[in-house]
């Protein structure tokens, strides 16, 4: 544990050099909300989201955006430009295992876009009278493995991916079906049928619905959770199994 906390601060510390990852991984998504904020039809009640307004419902889309915008656009370039100076090479010969270097970055991911988290739920009650959620354990529950199952998908990406514009090019295709059925474009509750049930088994999709119920006072639903889970399985195995370090 101290040798993942110390590796942990280091990343945290590169991390914090890259002045684009952090402008677009922890102030992009929380930029985005006030726009959307400042559209005036965004604050109207529409009758199709049974009385809510559309901010209320790009509040827990938003936050979403910030995991994916951290797990295929930031992680990913991480790791490949590791890779191209030839650090993970170099730290192949000390005490370091790939798992500690996925588990640190992982870490660092979660940390981060909690605090992410935090100012979008900020601005969205400051700025336009978003109800924070009112179930915080069922929200809790929502966002710690949608992050988890999100953040191994980047991870696996990071693992396989063997140059900087591979990484970018593999993260930007997975990221923009994710978030179109996160609700981004088209919010979940606008979706026909068969895209809402498509959404229902995506990381994403599924996240957005489990933090949405929380917000009005429940408990993610069973299938909800068990797709997250089941993604970060599905991707964490074989992130740690094929990671590369040249």
């Amino acid at each position: 544990m101290p040798a993942l906390s110390r590796l942990t601060a280091t990343e945290t510390r590169l991390f914090f050099r890259e002045p684009v990852l952090v402008f677009f991984t922890l102030a992009f998504p929380p930029l985005l909300l006030v726009v959307f904020g400042a559209i005036p039809a965004m604050r109207e009640p529409s009758d199709d989201a049974g009385g809510l307004r559309a901010i209320d419902l790009y509040v827990p889309i938003t936050v979403a955006l910030g995991l994916a915008m951290f797990a295929f656009n930031c992680l990913p370039q991480l790791f490949a430009t590791y890779r191209e100076k030839g650090v993970l090479r170099r730290m192949r010969t000390t005490p370091v295992e790939p798992r500690a270097m996925l588990g640190a970055q992982l870490l660092m991911a979660l940390v981060l876009s909690a605090a992410t988290a935090l100012v979008v739920l900020a601005i969205g009650r400051l700025a336009f009278g978003v109800d924070l959620p009112r179930h915080l354990p069922a929200y809790l529950a929502g966002y710690l493995p949608t992050a988890l199952s999100v953040f191994t998908i980047g991870l696996l990406v990071a693992s396989l991916a063997s140059t900087g514009r591979s990484a970018g090019a593999i993260g930007t295709l997975v990221f923009f079906p994710l978030v179109f059925f996160a609700g981004l474009w088209l919010p979940r509750e606008s979706m026909p049928g068969v895209l809402r049930s498509i959404s229902d088994f995506t990381p994403l999709g599924a996240g957005v619905q489990s933090l949405q119920d929380a917000t009005v006072g429940h408990w993610p639903q069973p299938l909800h959770l068990a797709v997250v889970l089941g993604w970060a399985v599905l991707a964490g195995i074989p992130a740690a199994r094929f990671f590369r370090w040249e």
